[in-house]
């Protein structure tokens, strides 16, 4: 109990901190008249209260207030994003188990998957919703093809770094696996990927925030106005009257991404204290 207030206390502190360092950015900058390395005014970088009030106010005229829209469409970019990283987890995990069981397979996949995420994924992103988006059945019309984009972001961590963690095993393990005739079955499951467990948390919790990240570009190019990447664009048109709506929604983005992050870390204390290791 002390600890989890211990660390309450921190993110606090730690939220403190930022807001007064911003505020402080923000007033002496305003004040001397500085410039670089851009130009501080109530436009281009609002005060933290004015943002915060942006959420008790309506978006537009005769509309709810600005955190229940938000809110709404933060649960349909955090749908997207949720079967993305899921799906791109499974296809990462599969990917890396068939690579590791293969030299020639590595050689000549690894390579293209490196590759793959060369591309800006703004330039991939049409194209996707163009090629996927027909062939999707009517309820996953628009956001199915937001999952993709995210798909395709979460598959390469996962993947890369699971390879690894799998050739992570330990040498003498696997000799001895090896000399009882332990099938490839029985090795990957009992040592390589307890192994791996710890690779593979790690892209999992960068792949958690990539995918937010790659639901909500994935957003623009489909024209789909129900998620926050929808917000984002509307609200980026009246920037230059209301940038505390742009702000608010930043904002509740961030949060989005650090959820999903919670969410992994949780996920890996509980699997790796059921581990058999820490159970005997």
């Amino acid at each position: 109990m002390l600890a989890h207030l211990r660390r309450a206390g921190i993110v606090a502190l730690a939220v403190v901190v930022l807001v007064g360092l911003w505020e402080l950015y923000h007033w002496i900058w305003a004040t001397a008249g500085w410039t670089w390395p851009f130009a501080v005014n109530d436009t281009s970088m609002p005060h933290v209260w004015t943002i915060f009030k942006a959420f008790g106010q309506p978006a537009q005229v005769n509309q709810p207030s600005l955190i229940n829209v938000l809110l709404h469409k933060t649960a349909f970019t955090a749908k997207e994003a949720a079967v993305g990283f899921a799906v791109g987890a499974v296809i990462g995990f599969v990917l890396a188990v068939v690579l590791v069981h293969s030299r020639l397979l590595q050689r000549g996949f690894l390579p293209y998957i490196v590759v793959s995420q060369t591309v800006p994924i703004l330039a991939i992103a049409p194209m996707v919703v163009v090629w996927v988006n027909p062939k999707l059945p009517a309820p996953l019309q628009g956001w199915g093809a937001v999952a993709v984009i995210a798909t395709y972001l979460t598959f390469f961590p996962v993947t890369i770094n699971t390879l690894r963690g799998l050739q992570a095993a330990d040498q003498r393990a696997l000799e001895l696996m090896r000399t009882y005739a332990a099938s490839r079955w029985s090795v990957l499951w009992k040592l390589r990927v307890p192994s791996s467990l710890p690779y593979l948390f790690s892209a999992l919790r960068l792949s958690a925030t990539v995918s937010v990240v790659g639901a909500i570009i994935g957003e623009l190019p489909t024209g789909l106005q129900n998620g926050l990447g929808g917000a984002i664009f509307n609200f980026n048109e009246y920037y230059s009257i209301e940038p505390q709506e742009l702000w608010a929604t930043d904002v509740i983005a961030a949060f989005l991404g650090i959820a999903f992050f919670v969410l992994v870390v949780m996920a890996e204390k509980a699997l790796v204290r059921r581990a058999p290791e820490n159970v005997a």
